[in-house]
């Protein structure tokens, strides 16, 4: 979890648009119809189905670590 939160706090940091790694955060946390409509509004394009891989409007490119896509199956709740 603490990977995923740190990965998110820093994204800006490897180029793009803020409002584009927003999007991603939001469709990443989302279910897929959710996810699909957001992806949509915001003009990225979806390289891998995955959104491991994508592009803005401009061709800048977004690359998203699995981990970062859905909940871990194998972690303890700290809280």
């Amino acid at each position: 979890m603490k990977m995923r939160e740190e990965f998110w706090d820093t994204a800006p940091h490897y180029g793009g648009r803020q409002e584009i790694w927003d999007a991603l955060h939001a469709a990443a946390e989302a279910d897929l119809t959710l996810a699909q409509a957001i992806v949509n509004s915001a003009g990225v394009i979806v390289q891998r189905a995955d959104l491991t891989i994508c592009y803005d409007e401009r061709g800048a490119k977004y690359e998203l670590p699995k981990y970062v896509l859905s909940e871990p199956t194998n972690s303890i709740d700290e809280n």
